[in-house]
C-alpha cells in the first residue's frame, strides 16, 4: 500500500473514531452508566449451537427457548446482527422494538441480549433481541470483514485485534493451551510433581546461552533472568524429590527468527532411577497421545507456503511409527555419503571437513565440537521424520553422564521433527567431580570469549556432593511442539505476544 493510501485509510479510521467518541460522549451525557457491569448471559453460542441446531424451526418455535448471551457485534446482515463470545458466534433477530438499539449499534460493541430462540428459513440459530444493553462502546473500527486483518506484523503488534478478526487464531491458541494441559496431567499421573524455581538467578546455568543482565537493588547484585530451571530442579532431586516437572519461562538475549523468541516456554523434568532410553520412551509415548487427544490423530501435517501464500508442498509425519534413533556420528556419514568415519574421527580431519564445508572454526575446538557443527550444518536440516539423535559428544554435554562404554560421548538424546529440534535429554551428570572439572572447561571456554559457555556453579556441585541418585532428565520446547501440532511456520504464531521492536 503507497504513503497516500496509507494517509488516506488512516484519515477515514480516524473519522469514524470521532464519530463513535461524539456516540460514546452522548450516553455518559443520558445514561446512569456508561460502561455497565450488571448482565450475566446465561448461555454461550457454541452450548446454543451444539443442544439445539439440530432441531427443527417448528420444534424451536414450540418449545420458546428464551436465552441470554453477551459478546461482540462483528457483522450487521439487514435485519441480523451477529454476536460473538468466547466460544462462537450466533446471529441476533432485529425485532421492530428493537431498531433504534441496533441502528445506535456499531461493530465492534459488546452487548447483552435475552430473547427467544428460533431458526431462520437458511436453517440459522437466531436469539430475538427482546432485551438488549449496551456493555461496552467500541471506539476503534474492526478490520475490513472481507479481508479481516491481514498484515502480520500488525497481526502480532495488535493481537487482542488478530482474536477478534481471526476465528482460526483464537482455536490455535485454544490448542496451545490443551496440549499444556495434557502435559500437566500426563505427568502428574506419572507421579511427577509440579514445582516452581527461580526466574531471577544469580548464576545463569542449565543450558549454553547467553542471558538477560538485571540489577537488584534491595540486595545490590547483578542477576540473570534464568536461561533454564534444570539445576534447580536437579538439587530437588537431591532433596528427595524423585520425579519433578516444571513448565517454565525461560529468557535468552540472543537473535530472532522464525523459530527464536528470545523469551519462550519449557517443560523441564527429571526422574530419579531413569536414564536417557527411558526418557525417549516417555517422548514417544506422551507425543503420541497428545497428538490423538488434542487433534483426534496421530498424523501431523506440515505445509510449506510461497510469499504470496500459496502451497508449495505438503508432508505429514506419523506418531503412530515408531521413532527413530540414530546418533551423532552415524547421522553424519548417513547424509553425508561422500565421507567416510576416518573424516571424523580426528581433529585433524573434522577440521578439512569443516573448511571443505565453509564451516568457520575455533582453535580451543576439539572433536567433539567439531562433529556437532558438521552435523549442524549438514543434518539438523534434514531430520524431517521423527527422530532421536543420540551420543552427543561430551565435549558439547557439560551436564550429561558419559556413555559407559565410551567416554567420549555421553548418554543424551535431541529429538526432531520437520528439521527442527523439539526436545533435548539426558542421563544425569551425577559425579560431583566430573561435574566440577566440565564447570572449569567451560570457564575457559567463557574466558576465551564464549559468551554461551557456563559459569562454574559451586552451589550445585555441593548439592551433587550430598549425592543424586541416577537420574534422567529433559527439556521440550512449548513453542516449537505448538508450531509443531498446529502446522505453524513460525514461532511468532504461536506466542501471543512476540518479542518486537517498539513502534514510535
Amino acid at each position: 500500500m503507497s504513503d497516500s493510501q496509507n494517509n488516506t485509510v488512516a484519515q477515514d479510521e480516524n473519522k469514524l473514531v470521532a464519530e463513535r467518541r461524539a456516540k460514546l460522549k452522548s450516553i455518559r451525557e443520558t445514561a446512569d452508566v456508561a460502561f455497565p457491569n450488571d448482565f450475566r448471559p446465561e448461555n454461550k453460542a457454541l452450548d446454543l449451537q451444539t443442544k439445539f441446531g439440530e432441531l427443527s424451526k417448528e420444534q424451536l418455535e414450540a418449545d420458546n427457548n428464551v436465552v441470554s448471551v453477551a459478546g461482540r457485534v462483528i457483522r450487521s446482515r439487514g435485519a441480523f446482527m451477529v454476536l460473538q463470545d468466547g466460544t462462537a458466534t450466533i446471529q441476533l433477530y432485529i425485532t421492530k422494538e428493537a431498531r433504534p438499539f441496533a441502528k445506535s449499534i456499531d461493530l465492534g460493541d459488546i452487548i447483552g441480549v435475552r430473547g427467544a430462540l428460533h431458526k431462520s428459513g437458511k436453517g440459522d440459530l437466531y436469539v430475538n433481541l427482546e432485551e438488549y444493553q449496551l456493555l461496552t462502546k467500541s471506539l476503534r473500527p474492526l478490520p475490513d470483514k472481507f479481508h479481516g486483518l491481514a498484515d502480520q506484523e500488525t497481526r502480532y503488534r495488535q493481537r487482542y485485534v488478530d482474536l477478534i478478526s481471526n476465528p482460526e487464531v483464537r482455536e490455535l491458541f485454544t490448542k496451545r493451551s490443551q496440549i499444556i494441559n495434557f502435559i500437566r496431567n500426563y505427568l502428574t499421573e506419572k507421579e511427577y510433581l509440579e514445582v516452581e524455581t527461580p526466574m531471577l538467578q544469580s548464576i545463569p546455568g542449565g543450558a549454553s546461552a547467553r542471558p538477560f543482565i538485571t540489577h537488584h537493588n534491595a540486595l545490590d547484585l547483578e542477576m540473570f533472568m534464568r536461561i533454564s530451571p534444570e539445576l534447580y530442579l536437579k538439587r530437588l532431586v537431591v532433596g528427595g524429590f524423585e520425579r519433578v516437572f516444571e513448565i517454565n519461562r525461560n529468557f535468552r538475549n540472543e537473535g530472532l527468527s522464525t523459530r527464536h523468541n528470545p523469551e519462550f516456554t519449557m517443560l523441564e523434568f527429571y526422574q530419579a532411577y531413569a536414564d536417557y532410553n527411558d526418557l525417549m520412551d516417555l517422548t514417544e509415548d506422551l507425543l503420541r497421545k497428545m497428538a490423538q487427544a488434542v487433534l483426534g490423530t496421530t498424523q501431523l501435517k506440515s505445509t510449506e507456503k510461497n510469499s504470496e501464500g500459496e502451497v508449495i508442498s505438503e508432508k505429514t509425519y506419523d506418531l503412530e511409527k515408531p521413532f527413530h534413533r540414530i546418533s551423532v556420528f552415524d547421522s553424519i556419514l548417513h547424509f553425508n555419503p561422500d565421507l567416510t568415519a576416518e573424516n571424523i574421527s580426528s581433529v585433524e580431519a573434522a577440521l578439512a571437513v569443516c573448511e571443505q564445508l565453509s564451516i568457520p572454526t575455533k582453535d580451543s575446538w576439539g572433536l567433539g565440537k567439531l562433529q556437532i557443527e558438521i552435523f549442524e550444518k549438514t543434518v539438523e536440516h534434514r531430520l524431517d521424520e521423527p527422530t532421536f539423535i543420540t551420543q552427543y559428544p561430551a565435549e558439547v554435554s557439560p551436564l550429561a553422564r558419559r556413555n559407559d562404554d565410551d567416554a567420549f560421548v555421553t548418554d543424551r538424546f535431541e529429538f526432531f521433527v520437520g528439521g527442527r529440534e523439539i526436545a533435548n535429554g539426558f542421563s544425569e551428570l551425577n559425579d560431583a567431580e566430573d561435574q566440577a572439572e566440565r564447570f572449569m572447561a567451560q570457564v575457559a571456554e567463557k574466558d576465551a570469549g564464549d559468551d554461551e559457555a557456563m559459569h562454574y556453579d559451586g552451589d550445585y556441585v555441593r548439592a551433587l556432593e550430598y549425592g543424586m541418585p541416577p537420574t534422567a532428565g529433559e527439556g521440550i520446547g512449548i513453542d516449537r511442539l505448538v508450531m509443531l501440532f498446529t502446522d505453524s511456520p513460525s514461532i511468532r504464531d504461536v506466542i501471543l505476544f512476540p518479542a518486537m521492536r517498539p513502534q514510535n
